[in-house]
């Protein structure tokens, strides 16, 4: 076979003949332990929200906690600046991710023992509502995971010695976060139906254990320890918080131009349709009549599978036509998991439709968010990694997460004079429609590279 041919499938080959690498097996376990608080405080929540009976206006504002991830480029500064408390001794990339995985499992804990259900609960002496407690651990678990984000996507990036490395663990990456999805996705459903919702959560915070065996694995990158080294002035000096907090930001100007308006734009809209789409899903699936045990039954197969073929393709098509590319073909995908919904809303609780549409989902959803990871992951510089990086994870999150909250007031209110479901199909082709002008976007981003090579050259 010649090198042109065999090229395409280079990346997931890698992945695989690689996991024998410290750096990529500890890359594995933290792309795990990123994706496995998220869904248990966002989609997942909403599932276990509605089986105890509460309103969907309810759930979708409790949504809102997710925004935690959407304002890390607040703290990203601190992670980038200052070592960890306590931690720091361990490195400060590796000393935040372990104060912040340690954080999630405490909260975690706490939303298991408080869970979601109208009354009081007893707490240092005070009853208080149980509501409004379990809002506060959700809340405590979103802002440590955002921050456990943070570091890792940094440890990622400064951790690569070549652009084809960056690659290589960003797939890696991508592989431990869908699978992390998955089982808080699928596998939880499945362990609720036998043993309860809170004893699923309590396992849920016991496997960030896997977090901590990764960071004792990994090394602190090279590339953070000569930040260490160079930084200009301390955090607390007016010079200091100017670079830490501003530095971020002219530096990517200075590198994009006037070509970083129309960047953060497209980043901003580009999962937009997910967002708002996902705090109703499995509220739907309640509400549809499927089971625990139908829906993690499908999510762990059908599911699985789908998943890493939408992200092996996109490894292959960044590697044949480029990121761009990559990023307007995700573009056009990304709404057929919001019209597969709709279609499912009319269909009924047919096992296997629900299968076709989880699959049309589950590819779909790899796809483009590999895709936009590996374009965020080559926009940043080095010395502001975490929070150039963050300050784009937050653009792409912001609006989609910021309208999420209105997601079961926007289902109820199309659902008056007609059936639930019918309501629930209207607002996932609404949603669908958010695709348009991100792939025009994705369009003007290719012809902006175009220009600027012809430029160069």
């Amino acid at each position: 076979m010649s090198e042109a041919v065999a090229k395409p499938r280079r990346p997931w080959q890698r992945v695989l003949a690689n996991l024998r690498q410290r750096k990529v097996l500890a890359m594995l376990l933290l792309g795990f332990s990123s994706g496995l608080p998220i869904y248990l405080v966002g989609n997942t929540l909403g599932f276990w929200m509605r089986k105890e009976g509460i309103e969907l206006d309810t759930i979708g504002f409790l949504s809102w906690v997710g925004l935690a991830y959407s304002m890390k480029f607040l703290w990203a500064p601190i992670v980038d600046k200052v070592n960890a408390p306590l931690l720091g001794r361990f490195g400060r990339r590796r000393g935040w991710m372990l104060l912040s995985q340690a954080v999630v499992a405490v909260a975690l804990v706490g939303m298991a023992i408080v869970q979601p259900k109208g009354g009081n609960v007893l707490f240092l002496g005070v009853a208080w509502e149980h509501m409004l407690v379990f809002g506060v651990m959700a809340t405590i678990v979103a802002f440590a995971s955002a921050t456990q984000d943070i570091v890792i996507d940094a440890w990622r990036i400064e951790s690569a010695d070549n652009s084809e490395q960056l690659g290589l663990l960003t797939s890696t990456a991508a592989l431990g976060y869908r699978t992390a999805l998955l089982v808080t996705d699928a596998l939880i459903l499945l362990i609720a139906a036998r043993v309860g919702w809170q004893m699923s959560y309590e396992i849920m915070a016991g496997l960030m254990a896997l977090g901590v065996v990764a960071v004792v694995m990994a090394r602190e990158p090279v590339q953070a320890k000569v930040a260490v080294q160079i930084q200009a002035a301390p955090l607390w000096t007016p010079r200091g918080l100017f670079d830490a907090l501003v530095g971020p930001f002219i530096a990517f100007v200075r590198e994009h131009r006037s070509g970083a308006i129309l960047i953060l734009l497209a980043i901003s809209i580009y999962r937009m349709a997910d967002f708002i789409m996902g705090p109703m899903a499995n509220p739907f699936y309640v509400d549809l009549g499927l089971s625990e045990e139908t829906v993690g039954a499908v999510r762990s197969s059908v599911g699985l599978v789908a998943t890493f073929i939408g992200i092996a393709a996109a490894g292959l098509v960044s590697v044949r036509w480029g990121v761009l590319a990559t990023l307007l073909v995700g573009a056009v995908l990304g709404p057929a998991s919001n019209l597969a919904f709709a279609w499912l809303a009319y269909v009924g609780p047919d096992p296997t439709s629900f299968a076709i549409a989880m699959a049309i989902d589950n590819i779909s959803g790899g796809f483009a968010g590999t895709a936009l990871i590996a374009y965020m992951s080559s926009l940043t510089s080095i010395g502001y990694t975490a929070t150039q990086y963050a300050l784009l994870s937050s653009f792409y999150a912001m609006p989609g997460k910021a309208l999420k909250g209105l997601s079961g007031w926007a289902v109820q209110s199309l659902a008056q004079g007609r059936t639930l479901l019918e309501g629930y199909a209207l607002f996932f082709v609404g949603t669908a429609l958010i695709a348009i002008p991100v792939v025009i976007l994705c369009a003007l981003l290719i012809v902006q590279q175009s220009r600027r090579q012809r430029a160069a050259t």
